[in-house]
């Protein structure tokens, strides 16, 4: 690693000694604050900090943390890596990440959707992974289709190599002006954001079809299926050509090798976030039979998926921003065990709770339902009119009590989410 400035060096310790000082005083984890102070005293540190390291960008509306996490893993096969675990995903975050491992050859950050293009031209990053895009936190970023057209611009003459999924037409517009592009086919059960061309606003059609990976014809190998090709109906703009496709419980290689995940991470998204890993891993030189019993390593990120034990009663947590997040958590729930959740409205999960009326909790049906959160009341309404039986809880810690001792699954938004884990000491 080249030497940094001295006031970079500077900004760097003092960043560090902010950091320690907020997580020993338990203010947080002190990734965003020694950041801020960092960049106060250079604001140019992020650029230096990049400088000669090789970086992974990682950007979507949901699954960004988990992916981070599992390349990340990968990675460490190679080396030492800089990361933001916790999720601390715009420049400051990055700025204690990469200074917290300065001599770190190789770094993977996470990056808010917003301020990807910011990061992009702060760092020059050689790879950039986009998953999805849905509605999320509309008060503040805004409509979706204008983030898809900031990525097309920020990556327009970039020497970048982007790692897209190309079941979702907006991350396939938004990555399609990259210099050299890998897709994946990582699904997107979640299609209520992406039912027009984002090229010509014309109605884009769907339709299963069948996969036969590049170089696998009249060689036996066995196709997958994918159910998610997409092609509208007015333009030219259609789902490419996937060399990486998430088959069920296994990936598809682009020499058409399939390889079972095995994942203790559950679910149909986290292989899906696997699936971008490993094609992530391999433009790092890195191949599968190395990258993926890395990734089977993983068990919790950041709290997800973490059980927590009070009393007898054991916790599962889940995590469940907007719509499509809440899909994604409805896939992994256990349909016998009764579910608390938790809403809030602050600054971090938007202030806008009207998205709760996408979400189909019909699912819920038949199993006890605990509502609490400081926006139980929206959540409660919700629920009653998707003819769902619940009960109201004044706080987390009076759901969970009302439990019978054993297992419970937990879905909550974002602050809801951070106050439990706080509360139980933040398990990660």
């Amino acid at each position: 690693m080249t030497q940094l400035p001295l006031r970079a060096q500077l900004a760097s310790a003092l960043g560090r000694t902010a950091a320690t000082l907020s997580r020993a005083t338990g203010r947080g984890d002190g990734s965003v604050i020694g950041g801020r102070v960092s960049l106060v005293l250079e604001p140019d540190l992020l650029r230096q900090l990049a400088h000669d390291r090789k970086l992974a960008l990682v950007s979507a509306t949901n699954g960004k943390t988990t992916t981070t996490r599992l390349i990340t893993s990968a990675l460490q096969e190679l080396g030492e890596v800089a990361t933001n675990a916790f999720g601390a995903n715009m420049p400051a975050g990055h700025v204690s990440a990469l200074s917290s491992a300065k001599d770190a050859p190789y770094g993977v950050l996470e990056v808010d959707e917003k301020y990807l293009p910011e990061v992009i031209d702060a760092t020059g990053a050689g790879v950039i992974c986009l998953m999805n895009l849905s509605r999320d936190q509309m008060d503040r970023a805004g409509e979706i289709w204008l983030l898809a057209q900031k990525w097309r611009r920020a990556l327009a003459g970039k020497n970048t190599h982007v790692i897209a999924n190309a079941d979702d037409p907006l991350v396939t517009w938004g990555a399609s002006t990259a210099a050299s592009v890998t897709w994946v086919s990582a699904g997107q059960p979640w299609k209520e954001d992406s039912w027009c061309c984002p090229q010509c606003g014309g109605p884009l059609d769907r339709k299963g079809m069948e996969y036969v990976p590049p170089g696998s014809a009249g060689t036996g190998a066995n196709p997958g299926t994918t159910e998610n090709d997409w092609a509208c109906r007015e333009c030219t703009f259609r789902r490419p050509t996937p060399s990486w496709v998430l088959d069920d419980d296994a990936v598809i290689d682009p020499r058409g090798r399939r390889w079972v995940l095995d994942l203790k991470l559950p679910g149909r998204a986290n292989r899906a976030n696997a699936a971008i890993a490993l094609a992530t891993a391999e433009v790092f030189g890195l191949p599968v039979d190395r990258a993926l019993p890395r990734l089977r390593e993983v068990t919790s990120v950041a709290g997800r998926y973490t059980t927590v034990e009070r009393d007898g009663r054991h916790a599962r947590l889940l995590l469940a921003k907007n719509p499509a997040g809440w899909l994604e958590a409805f896939d992994v729930l256990d349909p016998s065990l009764p579910v608390i959740l938790s809403v809030n409205a602050q600054g971090p999960d938007g202030r806008d709770t009207s998205w709760l009326w996408d979400v189909d909790y019909r699912v819920l049906r038949g199993r006890p339902v605990f509502v609490a959160g400081e926006r139980r009341l929206d959540l409660a309404l919700r629920l009653d009119v998707a003819g769902v039986p619940f009960q109201l809880a004044g706080s987390f810690g009076q759901a969970l009590a009302a439990q019978p001792p054993g297992k419970v699954d937990v879905i909550a938004n974002y602050t809801a989410f951070q106050n439990i884990r706080s509360e139980f000491g933040r398990a990660v």
